[in-house]
This record gives C-alpha cells, sequence and structure tokens, in this order.
C-alpha cells in the first residue's frame, strides 16, 4: 500500500511540473486539486430553465373547452429545467452553456457560487453544436480563461465541474478518454471530446478544464443506463464552443457558409478527404480536387471528416480559411496549402413558398420548381420566420429537406403528410457541405 501510494504521488508531482499547476498544489505532503478548483468554480453557474408548456405552441390546447373536452387538466405546471454555464466574460456578463439546457425556455435565472440568483438574457442558441449564450447583469463576477482544446491529448488530465441532478455544484476529475467522437447526435456538426469524469443529467452545459484551470470543452453529452453516468461523457471543444459564441455575439445566429465539398474519413488514417467538389463552388475556385486529403485547417490539423466538418460550419460567411491538403501519394508529394474564401448558402430562388400547419414559421416549395440542379426530388425551405417554432428548431432559409425520420419526401404535399405521423420527427435535411437531421418533436 505504501509503495502503491509512493509511486502515485510520484507520478502526479511530475503531471504537476508539466502541467504548471500552482505551487499549493501539495497539501500535508499530498496531492489536491483545490487551489485549481477554488481559482474556476466561483466562474461555473447553476441554470434554471422555467420553458415553455405544450400551450405556448398548439393554441388547441389554450382553449378551455378543448382541455375540459378530451379532460386535460384545467390549468397546466411549467416545466423547469437545471443545467449549468461558465462564465467567459465578467464584463459583458456572457455566460456559455448548452443549446438543449435553454431549449424553449421562458425564464432563465442564473445562480452564482455566492449564492447571488439573477435573470439572463438568451443572446442566442446554435443547436447544430449545442452551444448557446446568456448574458447576465452583475458585479464582481469571475470569469475562466479559455484553453486551447486542439493541444489536449488522450490520457491528459480533466476536471468537470457542474450541477448534477440539481444538487449543487460538483467537481469530478478523470483523463481524456478520446478525441474526435463523433455520429452522437443527429446534428451533424461534433467532434466531441469523451472523457471519464463523472457527468451526470445537470452537469450539461458546465465546465471541463484542463490542471491548469483552463476552459476546453463544454460538458455536453453522456451514454449510460437512464441518463446516468458510466465513465463515458462528452464535451463540445473550447475551440468550437469560442467560435459559435463569436457569431452569437455578433449576429444572434450561427451564419453558416459553404465550401463546396462532401468529404470521407481516411481509411487508416487521419485528415478528410474529398469526395467531391461541386462546380463553380468555392472549394473548386481554390482548386480543391476530388481525391484531395485535408490534413489541416489554418494551421490546426484536422482527424477526420467530421471534425473538419464542424470547424468549417463555424467560419462566417466571407473569411478564408486555409488548408493544408495532401494530394497524391504522401511518400511522393509534398502538401499544399490552398486558400478558400467561405461562401454563401445557395440561397437563389427562395421567394415565395408556401407555409404548412406541420411545420410552423417555415414556408417551402418543390425543389425542382426552383431550379436546383440534382436536387429535384426534395423540398425547399424558402424562408423561417425569426422566433417562430421552425427557427427555434434550427431551421433555415435555403435548408433541402429529403427526408423525415429517413424516409424520403419529393414533394410538399408528402412532406406535410410525413410530419403528422405520431412520436418523434426529425428532419433530414441537405445545408451546405453537410447532411443532417434536425429534431422539430
Amino acid at each position: 500500500m505504501l509503495r502503491s501510494t509512493g509511486f502515485f504521488l510520484a507520478v502526479l508531482a511530475a503531471f504537476a511540473a508539466q502541467a504548471q499547476l500552482p505551487a499549493a498544489a501539495m497539501r500535508d505532503g499530498l496531492p489536491t486539486l483545490a487551489p485549481v478548483l477554488e481559482k474556476v468554480t466561483p466562474a461555473v453557474v447553476n441554470i434554471a430553465v422555467l420553458q415553455k408548456s405544450p400551450e405556448d405552441e398548439n393554441p388547441m390546447l389554450r382553449d378551455p373547452f378543448f382541455r375540459r373536452f378530451f379532460g386535460l387538466p384545467g390549468d397546466s405546471q411549467p416545466q423547469i429545467a437545471a443545467g449549468s454555464g461558465v462564465i467567459v466574460d465578467a464584463k459583458n456578463g456572457y455566460v456559455i452553456t448548452n443549446a438543449h439546457v435553454v431549449k424553449d425556455a421562458r425564464e432563465v435565472v442564473i445562480t452564482l457560487k455566492d449564492n447571488r440568483r439573477l435573470p439572463a438574457k438568451l443572446v442566442g442558441a446554435d443547436p447544430g453544436t449545442d452551444i448557446a449564450l446568456l448574458q447576465i447583469a452583475a458585479t464582481r463576477l469571475v470569469d475562466t480563461k479559455w484553453g486551447d482544446s486542439d493541444a489536449l491529448r488522450v490520457g491528459d488530465f480533466v476536471i468537470a465541474i457542474g450541477n448534477p441532478f440539481g444538487i449543487g455544484q460538483t467537481a469530478t476529475s478523470g483523463i481524456v478518454s478520446a478525441l474526435g467522437r463523433s455520429g452522437l447526435s443527429m446534428e451533424g456538426y461534433e467532434y466531441f471530446i469523451q472523457t471519464d469524469a463523472s457527468i451526470n443529467p445537470g452537469n450539461s452545459g458546465g465546465a471541463l478544464i484542463n490542471l491548469r484551470g483552463e476552459l476546453v470543452g463544454i460538458n455536453s453529452a453522456i451514454i449510460g443506463p437512464s441518463g446516468g453516468n458510466v465513465g463515458i461523457g462528452f464535451a463540445v471543444p473550447s475551440v468550437l464552443a469560442r467560435a459559435v459564441m463569436d457569431q452569437l455575439i455578433r449576429f444572434g445566429e450561427v451564419k453558416r457558409g459553404r465550401l463546396g465539398i462532401s468529404m470521407q474519413d481516411v481509411a487508416g488514417g487521419e485528415g478528410a478527404q474529398v469526395a467531391d467538389v461541386q462546380g463553380n463552388s468555392p472549394a473548386a475556385q481554390a482548386g480543391l480536387k476530388a481525391g484531395d486529403v485535408v490534413i489541416a485547417l489554418n494551421g490546426r490539423p484536422v482527424r477526420g471528416a467530421a471534425e473538419l466538418r464542424a470547424r468549417l460550419s463555424v467560419v462566417p460567411v466571407g473569411e478564408s480559411v486555409d488548408l493544408r491538403v495532401q494530394r497524391g501519394p504522401e511518400a511522393q508529394a509534398p502538401p499544399l496549402v490552398l486558400r478558400a474564401r467561405i461562401g454563401e448558402l445557395d440561397k437563389g430562388q427562395l421567394a415565395g413558398g408556401q407555409m404548412i400547419a406541420e411545420l410552423p414559421g417555415a414556408a417551402v416549395a418543390p425543389a425542382e420548381r426552383r431550379g436546383l440542379p440534382g436536387r429535384n426530388r426534395a423540398v425547399l425551405v424558402t424562408g423561417v420566420e425569426a422566433g417562430s417554432p421552425a427557427f427555434g428548431h434550427g431551421l433555415r432559409a435555403g435548408d433541402l429537406i429529403i427526408g423525415v425520420n429517413q424516409r424520403r419526401v419529393t414533394s410538399v404535399v408528402e412532406l406535410a403528410k410525413a410530419l403528422q405521423a405520431p412520436g418523434r420527427i426529425a428532419l433530414n435535411v441537405i445545408r451546405g457541405d453537410i447532411q443532417l437531421a434536425i429534431p422539430v418533436r
């Protein structure tokens, strides 16, 4: 026992030196994370959300006669959800969290570590990356420093801080178990950090920090029976979360652009292989070709196609990106660096369209009547009203709806009929360079 304890202390001491931990990381001869937590925990907040009731979305449910006829209670009770958030800008009162934490929020109240309770304003949310930004008005706030999630390696120690099960602020520790995880949701923009630090319901939106106390991720998802922790948790990388935050501050939403490629993982290696380049697209103008392997974006390594999609998804329209590309056998050809300017999504022929009751707030039209070559068996979203249910679900003008729950739809009539089915509904959508699914019920 003494030998194993000594070995453990030696390992932690060596790691502490490498990670530049505070000098007070040893107390009474034992290692401690208390100094790091004392610095960071004032920046982690609890979030209480009063959610919209079904009556807010469906006028029929507000009708007293309808409620009596179907035996529904006279008064519906508001639903309350709990989550976590991180103060990332004390001066402006910005708090970052998960989009699913504040989804359908009627009111949001934030509780600081010093027990102050403050109303919060939603600046914007991006369901695609599951990131939302809140703002509070208060003095004496403490924020946390951003860390570089791209610098993480499997095996690095991390700490998760949040509000599991609504019991109050809690810290758990573990390591980075994997990087670049994807395919966990239907949204399409994801390359999660996987960790074995305990993450439970209520931790969503909380902080994942390194041993310097820097924010390297926003806790987002768990895999486990009944939603409980089994040592597999996921966080949105800080570089992605910060890019989303910047756009939410500027525009109130993420305005996604288009490079004009389809991509896939490289068999047995890292990078994203270009499967197809759309004609006259920013990618074509930059010189990208089918078969090219993108190994870095703006000087940062690319592990796979999901990572490249997610990182491109938060580059604003009009900005340029540098793509480091391997063309031909790696041993024979040096990498190329190509510069591409992110273009707007193809929103030609967006005027008009019809509203359908099954998708409140969205105007749609048959794609074949809008001159979209190669996409004549789908439904084009020609417009989305800001603040509508369709907007809140994440649907945007220019989206091409190709299916509902993985079943093809080729007309507005088919779309409306498919949306009337009971149970959960997700739209299969093509947006820019990727295909994604958008849950609407």
